[in-house]
């Protein structure tokens, strides 16, 4: 197991696919300021309000630099589901065989119902402009977890 990210350390590379057949590599948004989520699984409870409270938050967090991209170990096929349902316009994209999430340290043990499993960690990772990790933040609560990142970013309504 890899040591988990810190401020400071290069964000890894990745190249994933998105719902509608692109593929996004984290390096090629080098210059713009990318936050980087990790959740366990579309169309759920929390995972819709994470990423339904990111998409009422997108044109602030652009306005301010910000690129948007979930992650999650569902097809692209899932994702093109969950958008439509939910109306998403962050960036979506599939780590079916859960590697990327590895690599940044969302995945792994956790406790589900009292019992310990291994699975996605929802995780937030702010990555700056050249491509270093800026903030990196574990076992976030969905319900409210952008409008404190927001605030701890300093971006506004």
């Amino acid at each position: 197991m890899t040591a988990p990210l810190s401020p400071g350390d290069p964000a890894p590379d990745f190249t994933l696919p998105t719902d509608d057949g692109r593929t996004v590599t984290l390096s090629d948004l080098r210059g713009r300021k990318v936050i980087v989520y990790f959740y366990p699984a579309a169309m759920t409870p929390g995972c819709t309000t994470q990423a339904c409270d990111f998409t009422d938050s997108l044109d602030s967090l652009k306005a301010a630099g910000y690129e948007v991209l979930g992650i999650s170990p569902d097809s692209p096929e899932k994702l093109a589901k969950f958008r439509e349902r939910d109306r998403l316009s962050i960036t979506l994209l599939a780590d079916e065989d859960r590697s990327v999430m590895q690599t940044w340290g969302a995945y792994g043990e956790k406790k589900l119902y009292g019992k310990v499993v291994e699975g996605v960690l929802r995780s937030t990772f702010v990555v700056d402009e050249e491509g270093r990790v800026e903030l990196a933040q574990r076992n976030v609560k969905a319900t409210g977890h952008v409008a404190k990142l927001r605030r701890e970013l300093g971006v506004g309504a």
